[in-house]
């Protein structure tokens, strides 16, 4: 059970989560259905996203599916669409869907950077855009949230794909800040720690064991922490941060971690 106390201010607030099949969009939702909130559920993968419903965390909420390809412009039109058809606007929304698949960038084709750019840049650009004006339509405040990654800070052979998008990603969000602040919407972005169970990247233990070894906190990423950061930052307590992006890492991008093995002295 997620303890998470913000005195209902969520009752009744109608949430956008896409990627939310995926052990983060699934923690996210559970968050904010414990708190009495809608919900718009959107994914890719159909069935998962469905089998969500059965869900003890989940079962007593107002949930709404929608099997969105965030790679495609007609799917996310048609998501906003279905927004706009059930709600009129939505009161908050989650840019929570990212793909991650190893690439070198001098063997990566361009369909596959294009993939990579459209779901984790173009997807939540085009969606802030028609929701963030269906709130204005509405004259409603709004919050925004865009799942960010300690790869848009650091980068590893194989993900320049991913860690370009994810600090394009985080411009995005200043600069949505910017525009969206005299309508009263907020955009901000927080930044996960590692968590291991992804059934799109499966992951071995000797990753996962190599991981640990580099988080000052010494654990994974759980269910609570980054539901929090973004319920904090959705809520009334933080109505003057936008343009920002809060990490919830344990500490893996604060620097370096383990001190390299001194080298031996060389005898003069």
């Amino acid at each position: 059970m997620i303890a998470l106390h913000f005195e209902g201010i969520f009752i009744g607030k109608k949430v956008v989560i896409t990627g939310a099949a995926g052990i983060f969009g699934t923690w996210i939702a559970q968050a904010f259905a414990s708190q009495g909130a809608k919900l718009i559920l959107s994914d890719i993968r159909d069935k998962e996203l469905r089998a969500m419903k059965e869900d003890p965390l989940l079962k007593d909420a107002e949930l709404l599916f929608h099997t969105t390809d965030l790679a495609q412009e007609a799917s996310i039109v048609e998501l906003a669409e279905f927004v706009e058809q059930k709600w009129s606007s939505a009161d908050i929304l989650i840019n929570n869907a990212g793909i991650y698949q190893r690439h070198k960038l001098l063997e990566m084709s361009v369909e596959d950077w294009n993939t990579s750019i459209g779901v984790n840049v173009t997807a939540p650009f085009l969606l802030t855009q028609l929701l963030a004006q269906q709130m204005i339509k509405d004259g409603k405040p709004g919050s925004i949230i865009n799942i960010s990654s300690g790869a848009a800070l650091s980068n590893q052979i194989g993900g320049g794909h991913y860690s370009t998008g994810k600090a394009a990603l985080s411009m995005l969000t200043r600069s949505f800040a910017l525009e969206l602040a005299p309508y009263q919407i907020r955009v901000n972005a927080v930044a996960p720690g590692f968590a291991p169970g992804s059934e799109v990247s499966e992951l071995s233990e000797d990753y996962v064991a190599n991981m640990l070894t580099q988080i000052p906190l010494g654990r994974t990423s759980g269910p609570q922490d980054a539901p929090t950061a973004i319920l904090y930052l959705c809520s009334e307590a933080a109505s003057f941060i936008t343009g920002s992006t809060l990490t919830v890492d344990g500490g893996r991008t604060a620097g370096t971690f383990k001190s390299p093995k001194p080298q031996a002295g060389k005898q003069a």
